[in-house]
């Protein structure tokens, strides 16, 4: 059974960093696609960043620059550096992934976490 799960979230000001984790299984596959997405209260889930088993990225235009998706292959672990948090970014964080040659423009991840809070106080 695949695992995701989500960690690090919590209340912080604007202007602020938080750092989440995602510990997953699909770590111990040769090829594999993990991601990033945020669902604030009201909208849509809104996807964030991808990496792939080689370490390619590829971010949403609305997080560039403030917003770093990194892996720890070796530990199962799947980070966000988060920076200049914004009120706008207080939403529930979820990790995904999937078992992918590439992640491309691929957003149907099979496998999900439970989330973590994300609120950004002004």
């Amino acid at each position: 059974e695949v695992q995701v799960v989500e960690s690090g979230g919590g209340s912080v000001q604007a202007g602020g960093s938080l750092r989440l984790s995602c510990a997953s299984s699909l770590f111990t596959y040769q090829r594999y696609c993990m991601a990033w997405y945020r669902q604030a209260p009201g909208q849509e889930r809104e996807w964030l960043t991808s990496i792939h088993t080689d370490g390619t990225t590829t971010n949403a235009q609305s997080v560039k620059g403030r917003f770093t998706t990194s892996q720890a292959a070796g530990e199962g672990t799947l980070f966000l550096q988060m920076d200049s948090l914004e009120p706008e970014d207080t939403a529930i964080y979820y990790c995904a992934g999937d078992i992918w040659d590439a992640c491309g423009s691929r957003r149907d991840f099979g496998y999900w976490g439970r989330g973590t809070q994300v609120t950004v106080s002004s």
